[in-house]
């Protein structure tokens, strides 16, 4: 059996994915934003590989913040974009630079000097 991607490989490089970086960042920011990982939200994907706008495969209903971050590592895979290893060090990345970001800037404001909501780096309730 031959596999073949979904789509013609791109002529960029493998390691590591900058769109499961910034997914890595974007999903950890929304899951120490809301302080947890559970979210019911619907993302729709305009990827031309779906078929027509109103394809039912355009859109996706999630319960965790987290499942988003795993569909773009496998997505990225089956796209034939990447190798998972690419991914799951692209999405570690992400997740530090977002942990960075909220350990240095993006304190609540209440935070500020009385040391309230403090964040230990645990996955939340993943």
């Amino acid at each position: 059996m031959t596999w073949l991607p979904l789509i013609n490989t791109p002529p960029y490089p493998d390691y590591t994915s900058g769109a499961t970086n910034l997914t890595g960042a974007f999903t950890r920011s929304l899951r120490r934003f809301f302080g947890k990982d559970t979210l019911n939200f619907t993302v729709t994907s305009n990827a031309p590989q779906l078929g027509a706008p109103d394809d039912p495969r355009r859109t996706r209903n999630y319960t965790r913040i987290s499942d988003l971050a795993d569909d773009v590592v496998l997505a990225r895979i089956l796209l034939g974009i990447h190798f998972r290893f690419a991914d799951n060090d692209a999405r570690r990345q992400g997740e530090s630079v977002a942990d960075w970001a909220f350990k240095h800037f993006l304190r609540p404001k209440h935070d500020r000097h009385h040391g309230h909501h403090h964040w230990d780096g645990d996955d939340c309730d993943r």
